[in-house]
């Protein structure tokens, strides 16, 4: 058995400038030697043949969870009830395989398709409009992640999900900001309660009036309660601070608004937010590239790494928004890639168009982004930060 020792996972990049290591890393070894922060000695892969293999590979399990970022783990908390266990067992779509995970994910898969995506096209704009319509009101410089992208990623999650209304204060405060398991639970409940009384055309009503188990149900709508949301918010803030230092790309996508496929694309690439993503543990002994995996071994895949690879990309730390399209990580890939990623596409390029319509001559002031941070996640994600601009008009 191969042993790896003491190769940590780098934590002195930034959302816009990776750590050069990843860059060392890839181009000596399509998978390189990993150290977990529990010690674990695993890999993690680099290149873009090699991720889409693991990543598509069975003989891999998305369990266990292990974490190769240097964020300190939190103990786990326990399940409130028998019934909040039940429900993330057999629902969790981030640490299920085989048949559960397929029959999860295909309940909820229509209403994630390009059609359903194009049919909520009209309500995102207008929840865009209304958040900034509030971003130009506030007094300069303005942070756009408090303002901005994080009350447009919420208003939009809670919309597609079907949390109403009245509720969306509590998704805040028990999902969004730090709360107890327990607080999270009642509300989850609280809000299926509410959707079986009150049915529309959303998420979670779709899912209650599937052949699901109540169980199955709860866990999936903790899964959607918990993920996808940040996501966005990074993005949108991330993708303005690409641009902001970009200023040669910024005048060439405010002469040609919309923002295209081929601009957004860009965006999710240049600025991904997974330094690696859930970590993929071998089941057998398999080899990968020239290197033995030994049954227990866990194996990252860093997107942040496999987007920048000059043998995809010509310039790759270049933001070219005219860039022809290739297939980037930032969503992940195959079964277990991102669900949401075409609503998230939606979202992100529906916030950036409307901002760079309204605002045409932008500045930044400052933002936590532009030095390493601490990771957002153990799972290691960039976290968003403060990004505070001002503007004339």
């Amino acid at each position: 058995m191969e042993c790896p020792h003491q190769h940590h996972l780098p934590s002195d990049g930034t959302p816009l400038s990776p750590s050069p290591t990843l860059g060392l890393w890839r181009e000596s070894s399509e998978i390189s030697p990993l150290t977990y922060s529990d010690g674990h000695d695993g890999w993690i892969a680099l290149r873009q043949e090699t991720a889409q293999k693991i990543l598509l590979d069975s003989r891999f399990s998305q369990f266990p969870h292990r974490f190769p970022g240097l964020t300190p783990v939190l103990p786990a908390e326990g399940f409130v009830d028998a019934a909040d266990e039940m429900a993330i067992k057999s629902a969790d779509l981030l640490a299920l395989d085989g048949e559960q995970h397929r029959k999860c994910r295909k309940t909820v898969t229509s209403k994630f398709s390009f059609k359903a995506v194009n049919s909520y096209t009209d309500a995102v704009s207008a929840l865009v409009s209304k958040q900034l319509a509030h971003l130009l009101d506030q007094p300069q410089p303005v942070d756009i992640t408090e303002h901005y992208s994080e009350p447009i990623s919420i208003a939009n999650h809670a919309f597609i999900l079907g949390i109403p209304d009245s509720m969306i204060d509590g998704f805040e405060k028990t999902f969004v900001e730090t709360s107890s398991r327990e607080d999270r639970i009642h509300f989850l409940r609280d809000v299926y309660q509410f959707k079986r009384e009150n049915p529309g055309d959303d998420v979670i009503s779709h899912l209650i009036a599937s052949e699901l188990t109540q169980a199955e149900v709860e866990g999936l709508i903790y899964v959607f309660f918990t993920s996808g949301r940040d996501s966005v918010a990074y993005m949108i803030s991330t993708g303005m601070m690409a641009l902001l230092q970009n200023p040669d790309q910024l005048a060439y996508l405010q002469n040609n608004l919309p923002l295209s496929p081929e601009a957004i694309e860009e965006l999710m690439r240049y600025c991904a937010m997974f330094v690696t993503l859930f970590p993929r543990t071998a089941l057998e002994k398999i080899e990968i590239a020239g290197k033995r995996i030994e049954a227990g071994q866990s194996v990252s895949v860093s997107p942040v790494a496999v987007n920048r690879d000059p043998r995809i990309w010509d310039e790759p730390d270049s933001l070219k928004l005219d860039r022809e399209i290739k297939a980037h990580l930032s969503f992940g890939h195959g079964i277990h890639g991102c669900i949401g990623q075409q609503l998230a596409r939606l979202v992100i390029q529906e916030a950036l168009s409307q901002l760079l319509s309204a605002l045409r001559s932008i500045e930044l002031v400052s933002a936590e982004q532009l030095r390493p941070m601490e990771f957002a996640h153990p799972v290691a994600t960039y976290k968003v930060g403060k990004v505070y601009l001002s503007w004339r008009n």
